[in-house]
């Protein structure tokens, strides 16, 4: 590699932000220089990523976010709504299911996104939740400029809105055919949600911390619940079952629940320790890649050569193969991150790696609970060769070739306040838009098992084990980096690979991000129809043939990409100096870091 980058890592003092969106990354900068932490300028930046990209999250999504504030340490917001009371196996079987659908009324858990940002904005920020909220409601209400993506996705579902979810038609077709690329778009009702929500919040008097709490009621038990429930009393929605279904979700779900703090779950490595949600998310897969990858010299392999990307392949398929098996919500399974992220159990894990691809599901054997390594190894079995649309996260695929993903962002302050958030879920494929509010309820239940005795079962009150991953790494030298991107289940393999050649091969910010990624499609998928593909993987041509024609020698099925257009990295970095450095990936031509 060459220092050349596509863009500059950008440098400074006072502040940066970097995000999917160059609008919102602004928004956020526009934050900071008016005196607001990072958790302000992250929350505002969110809310305007549900703005300005409404296929890949919204309000009623679903929201990790790993932080260190200097005030309260290193936290995670678990903003991951939980499964309904209703929402029990019978009830899916009685339906005539065997996988929960991947769009629609049945696939909805608690909206969780919005009291996550409102939970941080309260305890950590310091703006109102007005100021918060301003950009958002003024791009809602103005318009901004379409994406072509969107615009594209939006036209592969038109005739189907207009057929099947006329709510969502009213939005996204308002003058009964498709936006235009580019173009102002305008969603008016979200704009006046949003602004009902800061009309709630000051009615409650001057106080910033119970104009908050007064947003959430609002949200959870007032005019946005009502709204919502007084469409679900009567919506039957098709969906990708082809049938037509009502939901589960119920008043009770949304008032008795929020959004809560937790400790990360942390794993050391080569001076770094690295933070992530627990294994109600996929975050703790990177963590056990890295105790695997930890027996291996990858300083003494070329970043870009195939003994490199074998060897990261590799360990990926095993930590990845305990996701499937282990992983759940903590609060109702008993998870064993301890085991799975142990010197001795890893040292037996990286021993599994030869110099040939496995084509086998290999899960670990954890004491007391080797039936969950069998039942995966089944499943897998089972659903080998199931038909798949494609690495990312797809919904209403049977309709469209458009899909789903996510989006993310990475803020740093002058204080050293840091935060990684990957905000995802109610995006306008997922299900109609909720009348007079603008924006469509969650898709997450269908990350859940329709069988039983899993940790992964679907359950009322459970969390899905979602896919949604931010970063944050701390250096025993006092760095302390953010990072993150959207992707479904690449996205803490890309992170993975993006992280090493970092530490051990001295790449830079922008430099990482410009080089050629890859993953892994082996294991079991998290999306909706779950499809299994052993053996297979993704790379970039960039990374050269010789290196590609290496990887197919030795057993692996490779697919090679499309140039740029594998992984949506972007990343900060504040130093024990206070020097900041952010970067953002070039593909698709969206994603910014700025600062100063």
């Amino acid at each position: 590699m060459t220092d050349f980058t596509t863009r500059p890592d950008i440098r400074g003092t006072f502040g940066t932000v970097t995000s999917t969106h160059w609008i919102a990354s602004a928004v956020g900068m526009s934050i900071l220089e008016k005196g607001g932490n990072a958790f302000d300028a992250a929350v505002a930046t969110g809310l305007t990523l549900q703005v300005v990209e409404p296929h890949l999250n919204g309000p009623a999504g679903d929201l990790p976010i790993v932080f260190h504030s200097v005030a309260n340490g290193n936290r995670v917001v678990a903003a991951q709504g939980p499964a309904p009371e209703a929402a029990t196996i019978a009830h899916y079987k009685a339906q005539g299911l065997t996988l929960i659908p991947g769009s629609g009324l049945l696939s909805t858990v608690v909206p969780g996104a919005f009291d996550g940002w409102m939970l941080m904005l309260r305890d950590e920020g310091t703006m109102t939740i007005r100021e918060a909220l301003a950009p958002a409601i003024g791009y809602a209400r103005d318009g901004h400029p379409m994406l072509p993506r969107v615009a594209d996705t939006i036209a592969g579902l038109a005739e189907y809105f207009a057929a099947e979810w006329p709510s969502s038609a009213a939005v996204w077709t308002p003058e009964g055919t498709p936006p235009e690329a580019k173009a102002l778009f305008r969603n008016p009702d979200l704009a006046r949600t949003y602004e009902r929500l800061v009309e709630a919040a000051e009615a409650a008097g001057d106080d910033r911390v119970a104009q908050i709490d007064a947003a959430r009621d609002a949200w959870a038990e007032g005019f946005v619940a009502e709204a919502i429930f007084d469409y679900l009393k009567d919506a039957e929605v098709h969906d990708v079952s082809e049938r037509r279904n009502r939901a589960v979700l119920a008043p009770g779900d949304m008032a008795g629940w929020r959004a809560a703090f937790e400790a990360p779950q942390s794993y050391e490595y080569h001076g770094w320790t690295l933070h992530k949600t627990g294994p109600w998310g996929q975050g703790p897969v990177l963590l056990q890649s890295l105790a695997i990858l930890k027996h291996f010299d990858l300083a003494s392999m070329d970043p870009m050569g195939p003994d490199f990307v074998h060897t990261v392949i590799e360990a990926m398929k095993l930590s990845y193969a305990d996701r499937e098996a282990y992983y759940g919500d903590p609060d109702q399974s008993e998870v064993p991150m301890e085991h799975l992220l142990s010197e001795a159990y890893n040292a037996e894990r990286a021993s599994l790696i030869g110099a040939e691809a496995s084509l086998d599901q290999r899960p670990g054997r954890v004491p007391g609970l080797e039936h969950q390594a069998d039942a995966y190894i089944a499943r897998a079995a089972r659903d080998f060769g199931v038909s798949d649309v494609g690495a990312q996260e797809p919904t209403m695929a049977h309709l469209t070739d458009r899909k789903g993903d996510t989006v993310h962002l990475d803020v740093i302050d002058r204080w050293g306040n840091c935060v990684a958030a990957t905000p995802s879920g109610g995006w306008l494929q997922s299900n109609p838009v909720i009348p007079g509010l603008g924006f469509p309820l969650n898709s997450r239940a269908q990350m859940f098992w329709l069988e039983d005795g899993l940790p992964t079962s679907l359950a009322p009150g459970r969390r899905p084990r979602t896919t949604l991953t931010p970063t944050l790494a701390c250096h025993e030298n006092g760095d302390r980096l953010v990072f993150g991107t959207p992707g479904g289940d690449q996205q803490d393999q890309w992170q993975l690979v993006w992280f090493l050649r970092l530490v051990h091969h001295g790449m830079g910010l922008q430099q990482g991000m410009d080089a050629p990624l890859f993953h892994s499609m082996h294991f079991q998928g998290s999306f909706f129809p779950r499809a299994v593909k052993p053996g297979e993987m993704m790379i970039e041509p960039n990374v050269g043939e010789a290196c590609i024609e290496a990887l197919r020698a030795r057993g692996h099925i490779v697919t090679v990409a499309a140039p740029w257009t594998v992984g949506r990295l972007t990343a900060a970095l504040r130093r024990a100096d206070g020097a900041l450095v952010a970067a953002a990936t070039p593909r698709l031509m969206q994603a910014y870091a700025i600062g100063r």
